[in-house]
């Protein structure tokens, strides 16, 4: 039989060879038994009871996989404890009960309808309904004493099939052991996807019906780099799946083949990324996401703790930079312990320095003392400050004015705090058109392409409907990024990059065209950008970078870089 290939969205920049394991959690109850049947006192006890070790076994799977894959992908469980003691699925479970059903007909009931309802939205709402679905199924199989699938303990080469994986479900794969994972729904942002680069599994997810017609037993193949799944291979396509490793890891620096050296850096959230970055050959952090410090906790940390953070991350590159991220709350990340307004739309509404120039200045003082303490009180690395959702020249006034305040309050403290390199993210059309103007004002600029698609095209990111309005290779996007580059042109601003499309081996080279100096992505895509960077002639990029900002279709830029 000759190999058959199913396209899906590809997640890591890996491939791997194996078997085809399905996995199909759902569990079918039988029909519940007549009302009057029914002991609702000890059906509501069990639902109790199920919820207790619920949140016992929730507590334990953060634990570990904070220690095992990142702070911020385990802050997914604390969600899932919320949505376990919500009162509104109580409710709806005990006046089920109360009408007669089993808890686990009740569970299944109360859930259904939440389900439904955040399957309608578009993007990060979305998502919650995976979440709502794990917790689901985590109660149903407490009440029914069934038994879980321990995907940890597949059998080695080992490629995952499933309609969706959840969290939990992803958070058990063991890299050792699987040599992959595809499945039917998904994107680039979903929770598996998230997971997969944490883990550096490879993984192709959003593939569709299709994926069905794969049988348990067959040779697989997953291909992250392509976004394709190639079932019974032939030899060629084995072999190459086989023998394709993730780039070696390279410690130094790295120049293009004539001799420009780009800097290759690592988005971070927590302090306990830092140790894998650094790892996988990352230059310094070109994205550390400091809203990560804040959520999933009942109050903001203090100056102290964030002091220590910040000064473990500037002594973990001591040779390289640590690009810093003033605090991103709002959009889709909500904290519940600040006052955030309910807005029809977050992505527009009051996030980023709009925050932090308003109901939020203590914090963003407070964030900056730690900041300027941690760059005085370190004789290594070098820090850089950068303010998220900028859209005018007066944020960043009024921006550098509180720093400057703070410098002065540090000083009169007795600390040698100095004004470190101070940049803004490029994620609005606004600030790209004007980049000119801001040039005057920043040391650097870093170009967020997650949110900037998501602006400059006017597709929400997360919302599959849209995917491709929202893909970055869209030619609105690329000229956007080249407004941004010609305004530093000629300046000592330096352009990096820190959102998903720096992390594409296949766009280094569109990316160095564009006039990008540093590019900064999850840290298991960092060996394969290195890689790339070396390869590359500039003028060769450049003419490349041309010819896509003339493109008139996303269709012509792919074609130009593949």
């Amino acid at each position: 039989m000759s190999e058959r290939r199913l396209t899906g969205i590809d997640v890591t920049p890996l491939a791997g060879v194996g078997t085809a394991v399905w996995y199909r959690p759902d569990a079918d109850l039988p029909e519940p038994p007549a009302p009057e049947d029914v002991d609702t006192a000890s059906e509501q006890a069990a639902f109790e009871d199920a919820v207790a070790e619920a949140e016992a076994e929730l507590d334990a799977e953060r634990e570990r996989t904070a220690e095992r894959v990142g702070e911020d992908e385990a802050a997914v469980f604390d969600a899932h404890i919320q949505f376990l003691n919500d009162p509104q699925i109580a409710d709806g479970v005990a006046e089920r009960i109360e009408d007669g059903l089993p808890a686990a007909h009740a569970v299944q009931e109360t859930f259904a309808s939440f389900i439904d309802q955040f399957a309608g939205m578009e993007g990060k709402m979305a998502e919650r309904a995976d979440d709502l679905r794990d917790v689901r199924d985590r109660l149903l199989r407490l009440l029914t004493d069934g038994e879980r699938v321990d995907l940890s303990a597949l059998p080695e080469g080992s490629i995952v099939l499933a309609e969706r994986l959840t969290p939990s479900d992803t958070a058990q794969l063991d890299p050792d052991r699987v040599a992959g994972f595809a499945t039917i729904t998904g994107g680039r942002t979903s929770h598996a996807a998230i997971f997969a680069r944490s883990l550096a599994i490879p993984a192709v997810v959003g593939i569709g019906e299709a994926l069905e017609d794969v049988a348990d037993g067959e040779t697989v193949v997953v291909d992250g780099n392509t976004g394709e799944v190639v079932v019974d291979p032939d030899e060629d396509t084995a072999a190459a799946a086989s023998e394709s490793t993730e780039a070696d890891v390279r410690e130094e620096a790295v120049e293009t083949a004539d001799g420009r050296e780009i800097e290759v850096a690592a988005n971070i959230g927590t302090p306990a990324e830092l140790a894998p970055a650094a790892e996988r050959g990352a230059d310094g952090v070109g994205l550390f996401r400091t809203e990560f410090l804040f959520l999933d906790r009942d109050d903001a940390p203090d100056e102290e703790e964030q002091y220590e953070a910040y000064t473990e991350a500037i002594e973990t590159f001591p040779d390289g930079r640590v690009v810093v991220r003033t605090l991103d709350i709002g959009g889709d990340k909500p904290v519940p312990y600040l006052d955030l307004p309910d807005e029809e739309n977050p992505f527009l509404g009051e996030r980023g320095i709009r925050r932090s120039l308003g109901p939020d200045a203590g914090l963003f003082e407070t964030q900056l003392r730690a900041l300027l303490r941690a760059d005085a009180d370190t004789d290594v690395g070098s820090l850089a400050i950068m303010l998220p959702l900028v859209t005018t020249v007066e944020e960043v006034v009024a921006a550098e004015t509180v720093m400057d305040r703070v410098i002065g309050d540090l000083k009169r403290d007795g600390i040698d705090a100095e004004r470190p390199e101070f940049g803004v993210m490029i994620e609005t059309p606004a600030t790209a058109f004007m980049a000119d103007e801001l040039v005057r004002r920043v040391d650097f600029f870093s170009i967020g392409t997650n949110d900037l698609a998501q602006y400059v095209m006017a597709a929400e990111r997360g919302n599959d409907a849209v995917a491709d309005l929202g893909d970055f290779r869209q030619p609105a996007v690329l000229r956007a990024i080249d407004a941004t580059t010609s305004a530093a042109e000629g300046t000592d601003v330096w352009v990096g990059m820190c959102g998903e499309m720096a992390g594409d081996p296949e766009l280094t080279e569109l990316l160095v065209g564009l006039g990008l100096t540093e590019l900064s992505m999850s840290a298991v895509t960092v060996p394969a950008v290195k890689a790339r960077v070396t390869e590359i002639d500039t003028d060769a990029a450049s003419a490349l970078a041309e010819r896509a900002l003339n493109a008139a279709s996303k269709d012509e830029v792919i074609e130009l870089i593949t």
